[in-house]
């Protein structure tokens, strides 16, 4: 079980309570900080005071003073006209991320909000109540406004709901759950909406594949490595400690240690009159490193943002102060979610490079395409082809999306950050990754059985093994994409399995 503080949430709890269930309540060490911030907010309410989103109207109509009698009806009203998004719903997984993130930042104590409130949210995330939310309609400032509109809708009985697979409208879910909608108190509305919690969902999502992806793309490069009988020399520690990059180091330390005990490295040690590998096979721990020290900021970044305070205004109990600000800017968000993007992409492109070299005889020395009778058979060809295709996708989508601005309300809202596109264009980036590296692995394991009786390390020998329980060898020309869409299941379901052992 976790317990929510609003200060201590880390990527690896969010996976706990996402992907693994785990149970999630409000821990009552937050709550002498949402109760001071709440009575703040009702002082000034009954003082008559102007505060921003509680008495007043919303970006552009701030200026338009709100009566206290209206002042409930007024957070109601601002989800049903900011839910405007539109397309696909997000996938479960985001939507119940986004209940984590945005539940943990009210508890953080600084929006004024209800502990009543959090509870709420906490229970449609234990009970499986996920708000249908449409991927698109936010520019990322002021936050992810309208997905977290939707988001929140079903709170107050409003919108649909996804329970067990199933679509409902969201009072019928509530009174299935036992749950009654709530009325909202002055600022709640405002509070649920004015955040970053869509793109840090997805990006923490997306984090987390990409530790496994990274991982992976040295297991199966270890191989294609052997498959490809180059040297193992340029993984040599002594290399990369006079380049201490911490990535490129744990990199070179696994592509070294996968290689250990190949008879295949051993069978052409003397003789080989090659002098150097392709960069694809001798420079992965720079590219692989550089992208894990990518990873490694990204994931500094989220475990701040996932633990800020990213509303506005911000509720301070001493002295009660009410400040306006930007801590909903989603900036450092997009500006991550691009980086982890462009990293990803070269991962994936320099797979790309690995499978090329692969099928082509006059750098591998194994049959064309990696397949007996060519010409008769095409074998892995088109397997290839697809791979570049995926590469050379993803070098649009590696476009930063941040260095965009588009003004909205009334152009009060004058420069935003577009962190929910970046976000967005970065899961289709670790799908298309995904995808090459499983080409790549088939590729790998393909290459290996020309080389037999000879054996690879017994790590990698582990990994063929796995692989031909799914994918017999190519024999004979069938369909390739059978055998891709086996190869990126196996990734996506069993990847964290087969690095266990990989730093």
């Amino acid at each position: 079980m976790v317990e929510l503080t609003g200060r201590d949430l880390t990527l690896q709890t969010v996976n706990s309570v996402v992907r693994g269930g785990a149970r999630t309540d409000l821990s009552p060490a937050a709550h002498p900080q949402m109760e001071a911030s709440r009575q703040v907010v009702r002082d000034l309410v009954a003082a008559g005071q102007p505060v921003y989103g509680v008495n007043t109207g919303f970006g552009d109509l701030a200026s338009q003073r709100i009566e206290e009698s209206d002042t409930r009806s007024l957070q109601e009203r601002l989800l049903l006209s900011h839910a405007a998004g539109v397309g696909k719903p997000l996938p479960d997984e985001v939507v119940r991320a986004m209940l984590l993130l945005r539940a943990n930042a009210l508890a953080r104590g600084y929006s004024g909000v209800r502990i009543e409130l959090v509870e709420r949210l906490l229970d449609f995330l234990n009970k499986g109540l996920l708000p249908l939310v449409p991927r698109k309609g936010s520019v990322g400032a002021s936050g992810d406004l309208a997905p977290l509109a939707h988001l929140a809708l079903p709170i107050i009985g409003r919108g649909k709901v996804r329970v067990n697979g199933e679509v409902r409208e969201a009072a019928e879910a509530l009174a299935s759950a036992g749950l009654e909608p709530l009325v909202l108190e002055p600022k709640e509305g405002l509070a649920l909406i004015n955040g970053t919690q869509a793109m840090t969902a997805s990006l923490a999502l997306s984090a987390l594949d990409g530790d496994v992806l990274l991982r992976l793309a040295d297991l199966i490069g270890a191989l294609s490595t052997d498959a490809f009988r180059g040297t193992d020399s340029c993984f040599d520690a002594r290399v990369h400690e006079l380049r201490p990059h911490p990535g490129q180091i744990a990199s070179a330390a696994n592509l070294w240690q996968l290689l250990q005990g190949s008879e295949i490295r051993e069978s052409h040690r003397v003789g080989d009159l090659r002098v150097q590998d392709p960069y694809s096979f001798r420079c992965m721990p720079q590219v692989h490193g550089a992208a894990r020290d990518v990873l490694t900021e990204t994931v500094r970044k989220l475990e701040i943002e996932m633990n800020a305070a990213t509303d506005n205004p911000l509720i301070f109990d001493h002295p009660g102060d009410v400040i306006a600000a930007g801590n909903f800017h989603g900036e450092p968000m997009a500006m991550a979610a691009d980086f982890l993007a462009i990293a990803l992409a070269e991962i994936g492109g320099i797979s790309e490079r690995r499978i090329e070299k692969l099928t082509y005889p006059a750098f591998s020395n194994l049959p064309a395409f990696l397949v007996e009778d060519a010409g008769l058979n095409s074998g892995f060809m088109l397997a290839h082809v697809t791979a570049a295709a995926l590469a050379s996708e993803n070098k649009g989508l590696a476009h930063p999306a941040s260095i965009d601005s588009i003004p909205t309300s009334a152009d009060k809202e004058d420069h935003v950050s577009m962190g929910q596109t970046a976000a967005l264009k970065l899961r289709r980036t670790v799908r298309n990754v995904r995808r090459i590296l499983a080409i790549e692995l088939l590729a790998g394991c393909q290459a290996v059985e020309f080389l037999r009786p000879l054996r690879t390390s017994e790590e990698l020998e582990g990994v063929h093994a796995r692989v031909r329980q799914a994918v017999p060898m190519w024999r004979e020309d069938r369909i390739m994409a059978d055998d891709i869409h086996t190869a990126e299941m196996l990734l996506a379901e069993s990847g964290a399995e087969l690095v266990s052992s990989i730093s």
